[in-house]
């Protein structure tokens, strides 16, 4: 055994099937996602995983008498040190689980922003992470705080200086996050000026979206040559990468952006903290949806995105574009059918970002979306309009411009997003 995998942390996931709290999605599938999560997480070793059936979860364990002592049995026998819950635990369910059965307990939220803490490069991208688990950690009753030292990494549960269990009160956790949210309120300075900067350059933003491990990292790479992290892992890209490109055939330049990957349950206190960092999609001309259509929940995870999408404030007047990727993964008649739906719907693309199938087409498909949400205006501006007529220049919309007694007659192409835009100024 390798030095690391002597000090793997021993795992184990449970997903509660809970059919009275309703939910539409396969438990098997949720229980490989769950496992996914955890081996996305260094340092963990799964041992195990099982669906565990819940007519009623009880207030206080979650888990029946019966279920809690025929657990404590198997972590005792497969010398499991942390139990992974792929759902929400109270902090008193997480106390009293903890005593029971004598090893740590993560739930869903708290893996998720274990991954973010692990994974988050940017320093923007690190106190968001900070703050979110900070909000998350404040309703947990007694946990270990030695991270809060710490500017990344793990957040301290699994391994590492975390095992040292110090008790933190909620006036510390408060001192924190003011410190941490006057550190970010910089940081975002730095970033808007960036974006104003970006702004006055007249190029397009698509930005891509999609659930994670949906491909949008490879996609990104194959259309732009970056060397963005791109691996069969969820949430392999947390911190939003940003290239200009050229389209081909004398279309225009566009900057792409490769964002953070969706997923259902998305903690509430990581959408706010991260909120910031998704500014580019609800800036973007144009949001290409990846999707991983070889996955057996394909329809379930779009739907999850689109009401990410929805929550976040995107408009409906934002033109989209569905890409159908991880076509390779299908069998050869599926691929086929997959393929013939998608020629017949303008708005839907099928590729395989991995081997550059279909790719052509969806570079093709974004030129003609964002010349087709463009359209002719005439406008009059006084002379006293000086900044109206600046921000037209500023988008590069402005296509013939005459001077008159009365002031400036211009004509502008433009979209329907700019228009609406230029109307708030």
């Amino acid at each position: 055994m390798t030095e690391t995998e002597r000090q793997a942390t021993r795992a184990w996931v449970l997903h509660p099937d809970i059919p009275s709290q309703g939910g539409a999605r396969d438990p098997a599938y949720a229980l490989e996602e769950a496992v996914a999560l955890a081996h996305a997480l260094p340092g963990l070793e799964v041992a195990g995983a099982e669906v565990v059936r819940l007519n009623q979860p009880h207030p206080g364990t979650l888990f029946g008498r019966g279920k809690i002592a025929e657990l404590n049995e198997l972590w005792t026998a497969e010398g499991i040190q942390l139990v992974l819950v792929d759902g929400p635990v109270t902090p008193v369910q997480q106390r009293n689980l903890e005593r029971e059965w004598g090893v740590k307990l993560l739930d869903r939220t708290g893996l998720i922003l274990e991954i973010f803490s692990d994974r988050a490069a940017t320093r923007e991208g690190v106190l968001q992470v900070e703050m979110a688990a900070l909000s998350y950690q404040r309703t947990r009753l007694v946990r270990a705080w030695t991270h809060l030292e710490r500017q990344r990494g793990g957040l301290g549960f699994v391994g590492g200086p975390g095992e040292t269990q110090i008790e933190a009160d909620r006036r510390a956790i408060d001192e924190q996050l003011v410190r941490l949210r006057r550190q970010l309120e910089k940081v975002v300075k730095t970033r808007e000026l960036h974006r104003a900067s970006r702004a006055k350059v007249p190029f397009p933003i698509v930005a891509l979206v999609g659930y994670t491990n949906a491909g949008k990292s490879t996609l990104f790479n194959r259309l732009t040559g970056a060397e963005v992290m791109a691996k069969d892992m969820l949430f392999a890209t947390l911190d939003p990468t940003m290239r200009r490109i050229e389209l081909p055939g004398g279309g225009p330049e566009v900057i792409l952006s490769d964002t953070v990957g969706f997923i259902s349950d998305l903690p509430t206190e990581l959408v706010a903290a991260f909120r910031a960092t998704l500014e580019e999609v609800l800036e973007a001309d144009l949001i290409v949806h990846v999707r991983d259509i070889s996955h057996p929940e394909t329809a379930e995870q779009a739907e999850d995105v689109r009401s990410i999408l929805e929550g976040l404030g995107v408009r409906d007047s934002t033109p989209q574009i569905e890409v159908w990727n991880k076509t390779d993964r299908l069998d050869p008649d599926h691929r086929r059918a997959v393929r013939t739906q998608a020629a017949r719907n303008h708005d839907i693309v099928a590729v395989s970002a991995a081997r550059g199938e279909g790719v052509d087409d969806l570079v093709q498909a974004v030129t003609a979306e964002l010349f087709k949400h463009t359209h002719v205006s005439h406008l009059h501006l006084d002379f006293s309009d000086g900044r109206r007529r600046a921000w037209l220049y500023e988008k590069g919309v402005v296509e013939d411009e005459r001077q008159t007694e009365a002031g400036f007659e211009m004509t502008v192409r433009w979209s329907d997003k700019q228009e609406a835009q230029f109307a708030d100024i």
